[in-house]
């Protein structure tokens, strides 16, 4: 049974306490089927996400089967299924691979035959398995709202909440979801929840509940619902509603509880000796010997895959992703071979030489300044091309890395987090980003270095050239990827790494050197300073003279330039966890 007593979720506003679930105090027995309705802003969904955990209760208690969640903890992941307002499926992937992934992250199976057979039934439960190889992105939307139900049964929970899962919906379609909720309200005595605006198909519940101002002001049976509003027409509950303060209407219901609890009970009893409501499937006796089917555990028995499974689902899924999204995979070669091509449309400017002064004294006064003049003029000539080639291929890859991971976590937030809930492990999460990313970090700086190598080749260290080319990628990867993982919109998180990366050139000091007392606190910060500094340094002697004597800003060595972007890239993914671990529900 769920129990809840006295139960409040409080929120400051305009500094006074507000409580948006208010002393609310129900009973939920096993395979109950309760609806959740009332007006616009009466708290129902915000009743369904303190139920879940998603939001602490601020004062009461709930319990679940004796246990009281509010000092032993939270329900399990297998206890639980929560299907949210929005999809929380991929639309590249199909209705089969949505839920093998959900089956993957969610249910240790022994074997494939196991993971099969768990996919099926679901499948077959929500009434899917006829278009299971169809994409996502091509479904209705009941279809889609089976799709979230059947990614949240294959973990056997024994509570299901759905927060408005027939919103939008055709009226067929609606009555299709409500029939199909009332159905898996029947096997093995599973609660569900439903939180709908609709006052349709009302007959289908075991019991409806009735919020008004985070208040119960009804719990009952569907059939006396409008004689205990005294309306003729459920549509007209919702006006009454309106007719007096929600204190008033919940102290009515308080007197009212007792003999409605009692018909509840009543039809209950009528449910179970007629067998429609089953609470517990018989097990069949099997050979003590023998293996435990995974249809004889119980919920909670369903443990957790381990953290490489769950790693190398997402990363699979991930790669699936990425390859069948064509304007993704168009942008990246676009960008792959466009990039490098534009470094070298100046790469010809770089390749002068260097004249040397002679060894030999001139004749004359005016031959020596002539001298001069020529060797630096081939220097700023030179030095000027070769720090502008260097600075370019720094900023292009900056400007790489923010495409490759600004909108990567806060474009799936509302995913992730119904994932998170659902038992998936943060660290995988993080880890297969970063092992997906760190592909794309290679691949671009690798051929970045190499195609404007052949049009000219790098005149110093070309290795150490390359690992910088490296590091400032992923520095700004890592960087952007944080971002994305502490705003809550892929907008806002797009949004500050495009400014992130275009603050880059100016604060630098590469094309104009900053005022020193500026300089001294944004260098620290400039990814694409060390990055730069540090193939200069990698130079030939010569060639690195030439670019010293054209700029004016102080290079640093390569050591500190190592070690400051692998603090950069260190401190970024530090807060990308942080990010990634931090519940950021709408």
């Amino acid at each position: 049974m769920l129990e809840l007593k006295d139960v409040c979720f409080t929120i400051k506003k305009d500094g006074e306490d507000v409580n948006l679930v208010d002393h609310v105090s129900i009973k939920v027995p096993k395979g109950h089927f309760m609806a959740i309705v009332g007006p616009s802003g009466c708290g129902k969904t915000t009743l369904l996400k303190t139920i879940a955990g998603l939001n602490p209760e601020s004062d009461g208690a709930l319990f679940w089967e004796g246990r009281n969640l509010s000092e032993d903890g939270d329900f399990s992941p297998s206890e639980i299924g929560y299907v949210p307002q929005f999809s929380i499926a991929y639309d590249p992937l199909t209705v089969d691979e949505s839920v093998e992934a959900a089956t993957r992250l969610r249910v240790r199976t022994r074997d494939t035959a196991e993971l099969d057979h768990r996919i099926d039934r679901v499948l077959e439960e929500t009434g899917l398995e006829a278009i299971s190889d169809r994409p996502v992105k091509v479904l209705s939307g009941g279809q889609k709202r089976r799709l979230g139900l059947a990614m949240e049964l294959v973990s056997d929970p024994k509570i299901l909440l759905c927060d408005e899962v027939t919103s939008g919906l055709d009226p067929r379609s609606e009555r299709e979801i409500v029939r199909l909720l009332h159905d898996l309200s029947r096997k093995d005595g599973r609660i569900v929840l439903s939180v709908t605006h609709s006052l349709a198909h009302l007959e289908l519940y075991d019991s409806i509940l009735v919020l008004h101002e985070g208040r119960v002001v009804f719990h009952g049976p569907p059939e006396r619902l409008n004689h205990y509003f005294s309306v003729k027409d459920t549509e007209e509950i919702y006006p009454r509603l309106t007719a007096q303060p929600s204190e008033r209407w919940q102290a009515s219901w308080i007197k009212h509880t007792a003999s409605y609890y009692g018909m509840l009970e009543k039809s209950r009893e009528r449910l179970i000796a007629s067998g429609d409501l089953v609470l517990e499937q018989p097990k069949p006796l099997a050979d003590p010997d023998a293996e435990e089917s995974a249809d004889n555990r119980t919920p909670q028995e369903h443990r957790l895959p381990g953290f490489f499974s769950q790693f190398s689902t997402l990363l699979s899924r991930r790669w699936r992703i990425f390859f069948r999204d064509r304007a993704q995979v168009f942008l990246q070669l676009a960008i792959l071979l466009c990039f490098p091509a534009l470094v070298t449309l100046f790469s010809d400017k770089a390749d002068g030489n260097i004249r040397r002064y002679s060894d030999v004294r001139q004749d004359s006064m005016a031959a020596e300044i002539q001298e001069q003049q020529s060797v630096r003029a081939d220097q700023a000539k030179v030095g000027s091309a070769i720090s502008g080639i260097i600075m370019f291929q720094v900023v292009l890859l900056a400007l790489m890395g923010s495409n490759n991971s600004a909108r990567e976590i806060a474009g799936e937030r509302p995913i992730y987090e119904k994932e998170k809930f659902g038992g998936l492990r943060p660290s995988a999460y993080l880890l297969s980003k970063i092992a997906f990313l760190s592909c794309l970090v290679i691949a671009q700086s690798l051929w970045m270095a190499f195609f404007v190598n052949l049009f000219g080749a790098f005149r110093g260290e070309f290795v150490e050239h390359v690992i910088f080319l490296l590091l400032i990628n992923a520095a700004m990867t890592s960087v952007c990827l944080a971002i994305s993982a502490l705003m809550r919109t892929a907008e806002q998180a797009s949004l500050l790494s495009i400014y992130l990366v275009g603050f880059q050139l100016p604060l630098s000091g590469a094309v104009l050197a900053l005022p020193e007392h500026i300089e001294a606190f944004t260098r620290p910060f400039i990814s694409a300073y060390w990055a730069w500094s540090g193939s200069v340094d990698a130079l030939q002697s010569q060639v690195h003279g030439a670019v010293k004597s054209v700029i004016d800003t102080s290079l640093s060595n390569q050591e500190a330039c190592l070690f400051t972007l692998a603090i950069h890239i260190a401190v970024a993914l530090s807060l990308a966890w942080i990010g990634a671990r931090r519940p950021q529900w709408e």
